[in-house]
């Protein structure tokens, strides 16, 4: 017992220095976007706001979603880092239960472990909000994105989604909002 409190203490030292959101505890499990259509998701989001993660260092974060297969769906993410350059990767989401489909797992590297990518809400025009969170014994880390199909998103959608997050008891304080303004960004379009 001794180890794993150890090995769990370490864990979290190291995720916090790299200003993940981590919570004492197991994962909450909430509820996820009914009758999800991965069809009508496809398509670019622009990323409003999101929790802090040590993988994502840029601003104008979009992503692009396209259908590969029925519950296959592949993932570019793209940002501007401080220097100018765009920073991408791709990746791919897949559905882990068929009864489920806004439950997906996202993997960038075959070998890690893919993360969870739950919808839980979307209007497939305008928002949608993600979460994931990832148990660790006695902690749980918390992820999460509000995109929009704009650049902006219209504050009181962001009031509607922070409350989701908030009813399960997500942090949204510690969101950090995400430049997507057309001349810091216009390098993202070329």
């Amino acid at each position: 017992m001794r180890a794993a409190h150890v090995i769990s203490m370490t864990l979290l030292l190291a995720f916090a220095a790299n200003a993940q959101v981590f919570k004492a505890g197991q994962c909450p499990t909430p509820a996820v976007q009914a009758n999800f259509d991965a069809s009508k998701y496809i398509g670019r989001w622009f990323e409003i706001q999101r929790l802090p993660t040590s993988f994502q260092v840029g601003q104008c974060s979009r992503a692009f979603y396209d259908l590969k297969a029925p519950g296959v769906i592949e993932v570019l993410n793209s940002e501007l880092l401080n220097n100018g350059t765009i920073n991408s990767i791709i990746g791919s989401a897949k559905v882990k239960d068929p009864a489920e489909p806004a439950k997906l797992e996202v993997s960038f590297y075959e070998d890690t472990p893919p993360g969870p990518y739950w919808v839980l809400s979307t209007d497939y025009t305008g928002h949608s909000l993600v979460y994931g969170c990832t148990d660790y014994g006695l902690f749980h880390m918390e992820l999460s994105w509000i995109l929009s199909r704009e650049p902006t998103l219209p504050k009181e959608t962001v009031a509607e989604l922070h409350g989701i997050l908030s009813s399960i008891g997500v942090a949204v304080d510690k969101m950090l909002t995400t430049v997507q303004e057309e001349g810091h960004c216009g390098a993202m379009e070329q």
